[in-house]
């Protein structure tokens, strides 16, 4: 996914809502700090988005340009609705957010995780494509390891979820 096409998400998914501000919590978020970020970071096509506004709007959100919708079909790019709850994040998350608001998002604000929040969400899901996607935020230089560990002992994640994360960590870094 390029800047522009997030850009593009972000504007339907405020029209569809009526918010003026989207979050972007998925792997696209780091389009908001690194707007020509390397393609092992965009590769996705889907956009993770949620508004302030309604926990309802998760559900407009993915029927209007959800996965296998017209916008989807005609894009090739679309907008997953989520909620606030997907991600796992270090407190004061929304304090760091990065705002993305262009003549491309129609007036809208599009809040994106800090990379370094997000990484920590990343770290907490584990799946393959997660660790992944924190190899290559490493291996390009775009997050510090120091903040993300930081970062990480401020979630409410339990100790032992916690130092399973850790480990992730150490295993990414020691691969660079």
């Amino acid at each position: 996914m390029t800047r522009q096409q997030l850009e593009h998400i972000l504007r339907a998914a405020a029209a569809i809502t009526g918010a003026d501000e989207v979050v972007v919590v998925g792997s696209q978020a780091v389009l908001g700090s690194y707007p020509d970020a390397p393609r092992a970071l965009t590769w996705s096509m889907e956009a993770d988005v949620f508004t302030f506004r309604s926990t309802g709007d998760a559900h407009l959100i993915e029927g209007s340009i959800g996965e296998g919708s017209t916008f989807h079909r005609t894009f090739g790019y679309f907008g997953h609705g989520v909620g606030e709850e997907t991600s796992t994040l270090p407190r004061g998350w929304r304090d760091r957010l990065v705002p993305v608001k262009t003549e491309n998002t129609g007036g809208a604000t599009g809040l994106c995780l800090e990379v370094h929040d997000l990484a920590v969400a990343k770290l907490a899901a584990g799946r393959e494509k997660d660790l992944e996607y924190i190899h290559a935020l490493f291996k390009h230089g775009l997050v510090d390891e120091r903040v993300v560990r930081d970062r990480l002992g401020e979630t409410d994640l339990p100790t032992e979820q916690l130092q399973l994360c850790l480990q992730r960590l150490d295993r990414l870094r020691g691969a660079i």
